[in-house]
């Protein structure tokens, strides 16, 4: 039998205001189709659709309800961390240039047969729509409406051996459009990894849309990754690639700055980085500044995932 506790994180529907500013939909949407032109894009700002698109609406699960109201659309579409793009937040602009379509993601490593899956059968999983506070590591945070899938749907999809203890998410390399990979001193390709457990677990989700709208190339279209305990830099954008492993992987922040970012980076206010406190943060749209809380408010759900773990450097 199927028992449902609620969270203590959970809070009445009200905190869930639809969002009325909202991101369009992308010529790529259509088979083959061409994307916006970066240059007019700059000038007219992010092309605003007038009704969401039937393809990526979803029922919302009650079960995720945020404690804040849900960022502008306009706001989370045009305020970015996408390194390939450039190290700048505006990177909205250049990243109309990233095909959506054809989109293939890399099963591969310890899994009964590595294979080849398409974006149309990621799109035909069941989808959900969930309200998820996403925290940066650089202290700021937004609230957006997603839509996708839990990621133990991922987990089914790919069928890994009992020998892979976890997984490895891999970012594309689009050279014509992520003039960013031209910084050679970064290790390219961004990867993030994560423990089996931890993809398993309910909160994970795989992204396929924001706003009842597809994923726009900028916040990591056509599909993403989101773990909503953990700094946002864990969750990787524009996946091509997941790859199960035995060994724990070393991922993208934690090879080039290692005394910074680890493995685990769970939310934890009481933990600074090394050049900024985490104590609070500042939410997009409005600036305002609220205090930052541990497994970023999920605790309830995902603390046991690091019972005997004390001995880790979970908090960076």
């Amino acid at each position: 039998m199927l028992i449902r506790r609620r969270r203590g994180w959970e809070t009445p529907e009200a905190h869930a205001t639809p969002e009325a500013l909202v991101v369009g939909r992308r010529a790529a949407l259509g088979a083959g189709a061409a994307l916006f032109a970066a240059p007019a894009l700059a000038q007219q700002g992010p092309p605003i659709a007038p009704a969401p698109d039937p393809a990526f609406t979803a029922m919302r699960n009650p079960r995720f309800r945020p404690e804040r109201d849900i960022t502008a659309m306009r706001e989370a579409a045009t305020y970015n961390n996408y390194y390939e793009f450039g190290s700048h937040k505006g990177i909205w602009p250049a990243a109309q240039r990233l095909p959506q379509r054809p989109w293939t993601i890399r099963i591969e490593g310890l899994v009964e047969r590595e294979r080849e899956i398409g974006i149309e059968e990621i799109l035909r999983i069941p989808a959900e729509e969930r309200v998820l506070r996403l925290r940066c590591v650089e202290a700021w945070a937004m609230t957006v409406p997603w839509t996708g899938f839990a990621m133990s749907e991922l987990l089914r999809l790919a069928s890994p051996l009992s020998s892979a203890r976890y997984v490895v998410f891999e970012t594309a390399m689009h050279r014509p459009s992520m003039t960013g990979l031209r910084q050679s001193w970064y290790p390219w390709p961004y990867t993030e990894g994560c423990t089996i457990a931890e993809a398993a677990n309910e909160l994970a989700f795989v992204a396929t849309g924001m706003y009842g709208r597809p994923l726009p190339p900028q916040n990591g279209g056509p599909v993403r990754i989101l773990f909503p305990w953990k700094y946002g830099f864990k969750s990787g954008k524009s996946i091509v690639a997941v790859r199960f492993a035995a060994e724990r992987p070393v991922s993208f922040w934690e090879r080039l700055q290692g005394n910074e970012y680890g493995f685990w980076a769970n939310v934890n206010p009481e933990v600074p980085h090394p050049r900024w406190s985490q104590a609070t943060e500042r939410l997009l749209g409005t600036n305002e500044r609220v205090p930052t809380r541990l497994f970023n408010g999920y605790g309830e759900f995902v603390a046991g995932l690091y019972t005997g773990l004390q001995h880790e450097r979970l908090w960076a």
